[in-house]
């Protein structure tokens, strides 16, 4: 098979006369950046992994700059000072629980889009990437509206009291009440990333990173006549961005994007369709938001400690995310080349793909370690600038140097849970994810962290009253047995007869 030949296969056009090759251009959007599965695997994932790792550091930054601007806010209070930055904690958990929830659309929509393309089916993926938009626009709505009625008490059931909780709720509020134009954003990456197409996403989240930070210090600060919104501006400059976001990735498949086209008349929900995105993207759904809800009882456990180590808590975290990010753009290569791999029905290649992304991906996140080995403190400086602060530096230094050690394990668990979605394989790691919360990093959570803990009519347990050390021990066991659980799945190699 010669090169045309093969890009006729992957496209789906018709192998016949010039001039129905012709009509059939006219019919079809025009093609954008496709794969050439023939080249070497490591080429291939550094292709679509490099522009998924520009747009999480992208986002990472965006993070930072929040970060920063948290810890030079002006408290109503001086004392309030460390509580707005542990509502920041809380309120970043939430948001990325908004991310876990574009799951149950965004993996659906990469794992069909990528089967199709890679079975040279094009008017499938095109039908796909509508009812992906249908599908995004209808959980987007329901979202925001189960969140105007749940926050409140989803901050109390966090053990959130006083100021830090309302500097969390307030900071909230727009992300929810905005959150169905991130759905659609990350509806419409999705199916481009199926596609083959990790730039055109990179280059919108380059567009939302670009507006996000400026807007997020202009209502912070007040530009024009905007009064200065302080620690509310910082979420609603991430919202804003996330609108812009929205309306780029429509735009850009409205005018036809690698192979993929939004048609309006094909927005009407198409229940056997949209039962095929859910089928991957639900048990997808479960597990992200099993580690979202997991994560969520892990932090009302860390609230239940002092200010301190609930702002360290939320500093780490955005430092540790030099490494899942990264973690998550090879998980991102990895399933775009299993899903089209197993769509041109070759499953070895498909496997060498997941194992070559798990060797990149794997080596970048050590060396993410060695960095917060080795600079854990004025890491933690940048953040905390004043001498009241310290208090924070103290708590956060010794997480971040452990944790150092666990990014080979995560790399496993983040980028082989990609390479299992992206061959429909979503109900197994469910249960690696129930495991690895809610019967090891929980249950050691409350033991490693507390003085005693109240069983109830069974007595009191006396705990090893760690605090925040304590908190993140636990984690590294539970990410420790994971990774061991998801390299296990992936070698095992089922995956490769999973239908879709």
């Amino acid at each position: 098979m010669d090169d045309s030949q093969l890009t006729d296969a992957l496209t789906g056009a018709p192998p016949q006369e010039p001039d129905l090759v012709l009509v059939a251009e006219k019919e079809e959007p025009a093609v954008g950046p496709r794969l050439d599965l023939r080249r070497s695997t490591w080429r291939l994932v550094l292709v679509l992994a490099v522009p998924a790792l520009v747009q999480q550091m992208l986002v990472l930054t965006v993070s930072l700059s929040d970060r920063w601007l948290a810890g030079h806010a002006h408290a109503p209070d001086p004392n309030d000072q460390i509580a707005l930055q542990a509502a920041q904690t809380t309120a970043n958990y939430l948001a990325w629980f908004i991310s876990s929830y574009t799951v149950l659309v965004a993996v659906g929509s990469t794992a069909l889009v990528a089967r199709a393309i890679g079975a040279g089916d094009r008017r499938g993926a095109i039908h796909i990437t509508n009812q992906s938009f249908a599908l995004g626009t209808i959980l987007g709505l329901g979202g925001s509206l189960l969140a105007w009625f749940t926050l409140p008490s989803l901050i109390e059931l966090l053990q959130l009291r006083g100021a830090t909780a309302r500097f969390a709720l307030d900071y909230l509020e727009p992300l929810f009440v905005l959150l169905v134009f991130q759905v659609i954003e990350a509806a419409g990456i999705a199916c481009l990333v199926g596609a083959g197409d990790t730039v055109t996403g990179l280059w919108v989240r380059v567009g939302v990173a670009v507006f996000n930070v400026p807007l997020a210090w202009g209502f912070f600060h007040g530009f024009g006549p905007i009064p200065p919104m302080g620690f509310v501006g910082i979420a609603l400059g991430t919202a804003v961005s996330n609108v812009l976001g929205a309306m780029a990735v429509t735009l850009v498949l409205l005018r036809g994007r690698a192979g993929l086209r939004l048609e309006w008349r094909q927005w009407r929900p198409d229940l056997p369709t949209i039962r095929r995105l859910l089928r991957i993207s639900v048990p997808a759904g479960v597990d992200s938001l099993s580690v979202a809800v997991g994560q969520l009882w892990f932090l009302s456990i860390i609230n239940q400690l002092n200010d301190a180590a609930k702002a360290a808590h939320g500093i780490a975290l955005q430092w540790e995310a030099l490494g899942y990010l990264s973690g998550g753009a090879f998980g991102t290569a990895a399933m775009t080349l299993v899903g089209q791999n197993l769509g041109a029905n070759d499953p070895r290649r498909a496997a060498a793909s997941g194992w070559t992304a798990f060797a990149l991906g794997g080596a970048m996140m050590s060396f993410m370690g060695a960095v917060f080995f080795t600079l854990a403190t004025p890491m933690f400086r940048l953040f905390c600038p004043d001498a009241g602060q310290q208090p924070i530096i103290d708590e956060g230094e010794r997480v971040l140097r452990l944790i150092a050690f666990a990014m080979p394990p995560l790399a496993s668990c983040i980028i082989f849970t990609s390479a299992l979605r992206g061959a429909g394989d979503a109900r197994v790691p469910v249960l690696f994810t129930w495991f690895g919360f809610f019967v090891l990093r929980v249950p050691l959570a409350y033991l490693l962290t507390q003085r005693e803990i109240d069983l109830g009519i069974f007595g009191a347990v006396r705990g090893f009253d760690l605090g925040l050390r304590g908190a993140w021990w636990a984690m590294f066991v539970d990410l420790l047995a994971r990774g061991v659980f998801f390299l296990v799945r992936f070698a095992g190699g089922k995956w490769r007869g999973m239908k879709v």
